[in-house]
């Protein structure tokens, strides 16, 4: 995940909120954040942000068009 974007998730919400809400280890989000999300956590992880990041900016090889990924 680049900087910008980490930045970006950190101001919406903390990695251990972000873990609670997702019912896993905040370790696992500091390696997403330093990493990559993984393919099957994409869309629970920006439903803990509240939609405020979309799957697009997460993991656009998975979701190339900007609104894919998103609730109707």
């Amino acid at each position: 995940m680049d900087t910008n974007l980490k930045e970006k998730v950190c101001s919406i919400m903390s990695q251990t909120e972000i873990a609670k809400k997702m019912g896993i280890a905040p370790q696992a989000v500091s390696l997403w954040l330093n990493g990559e999300v993984p393919a099957h956590r994409v869309i629970p992880f920006c439903e803990a942000l509240c939609w405020q990041i979309t799957p697009h900016e997460i993991r656009n090889d998975i979701y190339p068009n900007p609104t894919d990924g998103l609730p109707q």
